[in-house]
């Protein structure tokens, strides 16, 4: 009894850090805190460059030339309506609801997925103007940082779906909340990121 006892509490502190927070959770913590440093890199990159024209009349357009606020406001708002249906999910997994964590995991990875589509859709619109990658390093570093967040709001989907499939397989319980809830401090991160993007992009105004 005594060894069933010591062997219960060193699993239970190999899963925990001093700090009482998982392994895995301590872990997400410092992938968040290094993408901060990261999108931070990415955000002053674009304010040194976001009114850098190209040397010839046809590199001359920029990015805030020709940006559609309204649409982006509507996709952006889009994006932080899937923080509130992430925690409806993560609520709804803790009360045993399997049903309606299925439906609100859905329902995030949906709104990802229309903010992605608003995403590829204002890309086309600016190549359709001529405005490409290498148009001009403003156009260049508007892509970079933008298309970034783009792909983890992608990768952020992609474990919402791996989450509603394991939910359907009945691999989903309350015992599983720490995975959602992992998911979920990615999920707040990408929406927090992109306020700040579409605060330096959009609502700044170039001098």
């Amino acid at each position: 009894m005594a060894t069933a006892t010591l062997d219960t509490h060193e699993a239970h502190s190999d899963d925990h850090t001093s700090t009482g927070i998982s392994n895995t959770k301590l872990a997400m913590w410092v992938f968040l805190g290094s993408e901060c440093l990261l999108f931070g890199g990415l955000i002053s990159t674009y304010l040194l460059y976001k009114t850098r024209r190209g040397p010839g009349p046809e590199n001359t357009t920029i990015p805030t030339d020709i940006f559609d606020i309204p649409f982006t406001s509507v996709s952006s708002f889009v994006l932080l309506m899937s923080s509130l249906t992430m925690v409806l999910a993560l609520s709804a997994l803790t009360r045993g609801d399997n049903q309606a964590t299925r439906a609100w995991l859905l329902a995030t990875a949906m709104l990802g997925g229309v903010f992605i589509g608003g995403q590829v859709y204002e890309f086309t619109s600016f190549l359709r103007e001529g405005v490409g990658f290498t148009h001009n390093p403003a156009s260049s570093a508007f892509y970079t940082l933008t298309g970034f967040h783009g792909v983890h709001v992608s990768l952020g989907i992609v474990m919402l779906m791996s989450l509603f499939v394991a939910s359907k397989q009945g691999k989903l319980t309350p015992n599983n909340t720490e995975t959602v809830e992992i998911v979920g401090l990615y999920w707040h991160f990408v929406d927090v990121v992109w306020i700040f993007i579409f605060t330096v992009i959009y609502l700044i105004p170039v001098e």
